[in-house]
């Protein structure tokens, strides 16, 4: 097989375990209930892989929020026309 006839589900992950993981890891597979270690190993390692991306994703988010939030207040853009009228009409309400 070429390489241009390889897809995603032809694509290999090989890795060497010691004979006490693979009898650990091959247990919780059972236990589990997954067809076969494989299945087990890869749904762990997507799980796992899911939960640091979303983490990531979000300190990350967080760290951008900050910096506008903080930029914004220490910063403050000068009020624009709609914002000047709307202050105007809101104390002469309370007039």
């Amino acid at each position: 097989m070429t390489t241009k006839e390889l897809n995603i589900k032809d694509a290999r992950f090989d890795t060497r375990l010691s004979k006490d993981q693979k009898v650990f890891f091959e247990r919780a597979a059972r236990l589990g209930g997954f067809r076969n270690f494989t299945d087990f190993v890869v749904l762990a390692i997507q799980e796992k892989a899911k939960a640091i991306i979303a983490e990531r994703e979000q300190i990350i988010s967080s760290e951008k929020d900050s910096e506008i939030f903080f930029e914004a207040v220490l910063n403050p853009q000068k009020p624009n026309k709609a914002l000047v009228k709307a202050v105007k009409e809101f104390k002469s309400i309370l007039s």
